[in-house]
């Protein structure tokens, strides 16, 4: 039997991606900002069952990951960074409509 090579995984694309994306709250978070700049009232809304305590947290992660912005108006948005997660929602899409 071939012996498989086995990375770091903390060195594997898919591992980083999926660590930085690992819940749905950041998906949802990304996806609305998105749409456009928001608020954190706005945001807080949008997501329905999210609580004030874990949007804070989630937009200080995402701020930290270089991910999102908050400008001196409060006002949260993406960056380039948080703007390429469209591709990777789209895929997720294609895959739920011809899959599941």
């Amino acid at each position: 039997m071939k012996k498989v090579a086995r990375t770091n995984p903390t060195s594997c694309p898919i591992t980083e991606v999926a660590r930085l994306l690992s819940d749905t709250w950041t998906m949802l978070i990304l996806h609305y900002l998105g749409e456009g700049p928001k608020r954190f009232c706005e945001l807080e809304l949008a997501l329905g069952g999210i609580s004030t305590r874990t949007l804070t947290l989630k937009l200080i992660k995402l701020i930290q990951d270089g991910m999102v912005i908050k400008t001196e108006a409060g006002v949260y948005a993406t960056t380039k960074k948080g703007k390429g997660i469209k591709l990777i929602e789209q895929a997720m899409k294609k895959y739920q409509e011809k899959y599941l």
